[in-house]
C-alpha cells in the first residue's frame, strides 16, 4: 500500500521508552558501530530508534525492518517526516526465515553491522536463533551484531523491577521472558562469533556487542 506523507501523519506509532533510552544507546553506537557501511535494524518497530539515530550518524546507511505490517507503515511515516537520505525504506523481514531480503538484494553500502533492540525478551527463543544465524550470514569477518535490553546474569535478575518485567512477559507468552545472558553467549559462539562486551545500561538494561569472528 503506497501513502502520500500527509496521510501517513495518523500512521506513526509511538512508544514512550524510546525517549528515555535512545541517547544512551546512541552513546553506546558512537564507540561500536562502524565508521562507514549500512545498519541492518531488526524488529524496528515504531521506526522512533532508526529515525533519531540515522538522524545522529549520517555517516551510516541505515536499514530498518520489520515483520508487522503496521510497524513498516509507520516506520515509513517516521522515516519521511525526517528526510534523511541515509534513512531507508523498511524492508519486511523475519528473522526465523532461512534467508533474508538482504541475501539476495544486499544495500549499498554493505551492511556492516545488525541492531536489535528491545527483542530477545519479547519473542520465543527460536527468534535469536535466527537472529544470530542470519547475522552471521550477512555480516563479514568483524562485523557486529548489537542487542539492547535486559539480561539475567548467572540465572539471577539484576533487579527487582526485571524480575517483575519477567513475569510479566512470561504470562503474557510462556515463549517470551529476560533471557540469560551465558545462554546467549553460548548462542552467539555457536554461530561464529566472539564472546561479547558487555555494557551496563540505565534502567537495569544492558547492551551486548558481538563480533564475527
Amino acid at each position: 500500500m503506497v501513502f502520500q506523507p500527509e496521510e501517513l501523519d495518523e500512521y506513526r506509532l509511538s512508544a514512550p521508552a524510546v525517549a528515555r533510552n535512545r541517547e544512551p544507546i546512541f552513546k553506546v553506537l558512537l564507540d561500536f558501530l562502524p565508521k562507514s557501511g549500512t545498519v541492518l535494524e531488526i524488529a524496528s518497530g515504531t521506526g522512533e530508534h532508526a529515525t533519531f539515530l540515522a538522524t545522529k550518524m549520517p555517516h551510516l546507511g541505515w536499514l530498518p525492518s520489520d515483520v508487522e505490517g503496521d510497524h513498516l507503515t509507520s516506520i515509513e511515516g517516521w522515516r519521511q517526516k525526517a528526510g534523511g537520505k541515509n534513512l531507508l525504506s523498511p524492508i519486511k523481514l523475519d528473522v526465523i526465515d532461512s534467508c533474508w531480503p538482504v541475501e539476495n538484494y544486499a544495500p549499498d553500502p554493505p551492511i556492516k553491522a545488525v541492531l536489535a533492540i528491545n527483542l530477545l525478551h519479547i519473542a520465543p527463543w527460536e527468534v535469536a536463533e535466527g537472529l544470530f544465524e542470519g547475522a552471521a550470514r550477512v555480516l563479514n569477518w568483524g562485523g557486529v551484531l548489537i542487542l539492547y535490553g535486559p539480561y539475567r546474569v548467572d540465572g539471577e535478575h539484576t533487579a527487582p523491577s526485571n524480575l517483575a518485567f519477567d513475569q510479566v512477559l512470561i504470562n503474557k507468552n510462556p515463549k517470551w521472558g529476560v533471557r540469560d545472558l551465558d545462554s546467549v553467549k553460548l548462542l552467539a559462539r555457536s554461530c561464529g562469533f566472539a564472546a561479547p562486551d558487555v555494557i551496563d545500561m540505565p534502567a537495569n538494561n544492558k547492551m551486548l556487542i558481538f563480533r564475527l569472528s
